[in-house]
């Protein structure tokens, strides 16, 4: 009846250092305007679409101060706090917004202390569960940046820390400042380029957050479309389905502004693939 009621729940859990959370998680990108830019045209969905998230089961949310700038995590404190207790809320910094679908990089310590003082603010947290840096700047030294982010958690600012669109050796020089509990890269199943990546949160246990988790390359597929059919699913619960069963590490954090898809991409968990339809799913990379 829980899986059935709270279907995120289906997915399985991971650890993030000492927090656990389902592995279908929800990303807030989605419950702004056009470009990721202002607020969202309907801001009673977009609260609706996060309680809604709860009761689903999910209890990771991941968002971003660049988000709106700044709506993603407003409407997630008005939408949610007091958050329920075992509800984990993973933010990001390190981007500047300059407009509608424009993210110049800025993960200089002094916009990393603006960013996280504002996020404190907007979320009403004493303590970042995760914060995540959301891109190395080739501008400013790594050490820098990384540096920064060890003293604000050994000041308690922040309680786990992860890093995003990082290739192997940019995870491992986190890694020499503070532990990575996350990874936050661009995955799906037709764009596997940090497969490598992956490999190594496998290895070491950390958890894979996969943005961009739909491609729409696989949306005219038939091998998927048949399989879909066989689920009486959509071909985007299937991509979702697979990526949950690919790894053991993945954590799918699908967005949407709207009550009913929130509700489909989270059936996804629900969904247990057999291997031949697996591989199967594997094989439509090389077809295309």
């Amino acid at each position: 009846m829980q899986t059935q009621s709270r279907p995120a729940t289906a997915a399985g859990t991971i650890t993030l250092g000492d927090m656990t959370v389902n592995r279908m998680g929800y990303g807030a990108m989605r419950i702004t305007g056009n470009g990721i830019w202002g607020p969202p045209k309907d801001k009673a969905e977009a609260i609706r679409v996060l309680k809604r998230s709860v009761d689903l089961g999910i209890n990771f949310i991941d968002t971003a101060d660049s988000y709106g700038p700044h709506i993603s995590e407003e409407l997630i404190a008005e939408a949610l706090h007091p958050y329920p207790s075992d509800l984990i809320i993973g933010t990001k910094g390190g981007l500047l917004r300059t407009g509608p679908n424009q993210w110049p990089v800025d993960s200089s310590p002094k916009h990393l202390q603006e960013a996280l003082e504002g996020s404190l603010r907007r979320l009403k947290l004493d303590r970042i569960d995760l914060y995540q840096l959301h891109r190395f700047d080739s501008k400013v030294p790594a050490d820098e940046t990384l540096g920064f982010l060890k003293e604000m958690q050994q000041k308690g600012l922040i309680r786990h820390l992860g890093v995003s669109e990082v290739d192997e050796q940019q995870l491992q020089q986190a890694q020499q400042y503070f532990e990575v509990v996350s990874v936050q890269n661009r995955y799906n199943l037709l764009d596997r380029v940090w497969e490598g990546v992956l490999d190594i949160c496998e290895q070491q246990n950390i958890a894979f957050l996969p943005w961009y988790p739909l491609s729409a390359g696989v949306l005219e597929n038939e091998t998927l479309q048949g399989i879909a059919q066989t689920h009486n699913a959509t071909v985007h619960q299937i991509a979702l389905a697979w990526l949950l069963q690919h790894s053991p590490v993945m954590l799918p954090i699908p967005g949407t502004s709207t009550v009913s898809h929130l509700e489909e991409n989270t059936a996804s968990a629900t969904i247990k693939l057999s291997e031949e339809e697996m591989q199967a799913i594997e094989s439509i990379k090389n077809q295309l």
